[in-house]
């Protein structure tokens, strides 16, 4: 195995593992949030918090979906009255998602949470070495589109 293959090997495998830890991380907190919660949907509900309202078309384009997948997440999320919907004043033949006030602080302080274990699990590297990891996982992120 050439140098370059093994280099591939160890990225997909060091990947795996963080996908792996990510989805397990998502779990918990999507079941803590409802046990009927899909923890895809949990990342629907983050992302609403970060962009704020947003229409179902520019939530699936965010996460490189299809409008129906979004759709039934969002439908579920609706359900159980975590997020709201509104005619979108643009075009009435569309409509706007948003976090109901109560999931909004929950969200937020779940992002609390994951940045102080972020803070915790990061304690012994330094500010250059996040910022290399910060850029390198942006290249990343690019590179898989």
């Amino acid at each position: 195995m050439g140098a370059a293959a093994a280099g591939i090997d160890a990225v997909e495998r060091e990947l795996a593992m963080l996908v792996r830890r990510t989805r397990s991380a998502s779990r918990r907190l999507a079941e803590e949030l409802h046990r009927d919660v899909d923890p895809t949907a949990y990342s629907l509900l983050v992302r609403l918090s970060e962009a704020g309202e947003s229409r179902p078309s520019d939530l699936a384009e965010h996460f490189g979906v299809g409008k129906p997948t979004v759709g039934r997440q969002l439908a579920c999320l609706e359900e159980r009255a975590l997020v709201a919907r509104r005619p979108d004043p643009d075009d009435g033949r569309a409509h706007i998602m948003a976090l109901t006030a109560q999931r909004e602080s929950w969200v937020a302080r779940q992002r609390e949470r994951r940045q102080a274990a972020l803070c915790e699990s990061f304690a012994a590297w330094s500010d250059d070495e996040l910022a290399d990891l910060a850029r390198t996982l942006a290249r990343l992120n690019d590179a898989l589109r």
